[in-house]
């Protein structure tokens, strides 16, 4: 096994500190781009070879990017891409299709509900707002700026956490709040599931609607309206909440995605 393989010494010039930081990142490039379709699993002894490193070396960096879940150590003890490398995967496909088809669901959705559109994608932990719509023809615009990291307790964050692909990374994730905390939106992720959709009010007047977007793959994105609560009804039989989920609707079908059923009420 390569972890009671005898060290070896690493010849290797040394590096200045900058030096050094620059030829790890090298070295984890290098590592995750011999991993492919065809490729799916990779021992440290055979990446060391392909590589050229020593075999501890090797062992040390797998072991490192699994801890980060880079990659993941599989029972006979091979490495296979973990699950934030297929998640960004995944992100970066879907990314480029729903953002290049989005855009004009979203003009026509502020236009017919004087609301602003957001659409938000997955970051490394989180929803990032990705594209912003608004309504050209209202005094006052409630708008975000594309680029903000949405927190924990937004709509759009729930709407990803009741569909996100691993829910068990979602269960870590919530695990770091508060008891109250967690439990609060633990239910509120449940209301998501059973609804499809996720509103929220927050404390300076502001009301969001969110529904997800699914491609072939799954959730790829959410659509929101945010304006304020005068303007913007959060009730489940509102006009803007049929506009919001007729409009997802209408992109998920174009990217070739299927809404998974509602499931009933688990408290219950």
């Amino acid at each position: 096994m390569d972890d009671d393989a005898p060290a070896e010494v690493d010849t290797s010039p040394p590096d200045t500190a900058t030096g050094t930081d620059i030829r790890a990142v090298s070295r984890v490039a290098q590592i995750l781009a011999l991993f492919s379709p065809t490729q799916p699993q990779l021992s440290a002894a055979a990446i060391a070879t392909r590589l050229k490193l020593n075999r501890t070396t090797a062992y040390r960096y797998c072991m490192s990017l699994a801890a980060a879940q880079l990659l993941e150590r599989l029972d006979n003890g091979e490495f296979t891409p973990g699950g934030i490398l297929l998640q960004l995967g995944t992100f970066a496909a879907s990314r480029r299709d729903v953002l290049s088809v989005a855009p004009r669901y979203m003009r026509a959705l502020c236009s017919g509900t004087a609301a602003t559109s957001v659409l938000s994608l997955w970051g490394s932990a989180g929803p990032v707002v990705s594209a912003v719509a608004e309504d050209p023809e209202r005094d006052v615009i409630v708008t975000v700026r594309v680029g903000t990291h949405l927190t924990m307790t937004t709509a759009q964050a729930r709407i990803f956490y009741a569909y996100h692909p691993d829910q068990l990374y979602i269960e870590r994730l919530l695990a770091n709040l508060p008891t109250d905390e967690r439990q609060q939106l633990s239910a509120a992720i449940d209301d998501v599931r059973q609804t499809g959709y996720a509103a929220v009010i927050n404390p300076r007047g502001i009301a969001i609607i969110a529904v997800p977007v699914f491609d072939s793959s799954g959730i790829c994105a959410t659509l929101a309206l945010l304006s304020t609560r005068d303007v913007l009804s959060t009730d489940v039989n509102s006009n803007e909440l049929r506009a919001l989920r007729k409009t997802a609707g209408e992109l998920t079908n174009e990217l070739g995605g299927t809404h998974p059923p509602l499931q009933a009420n688990p408290r219950t």
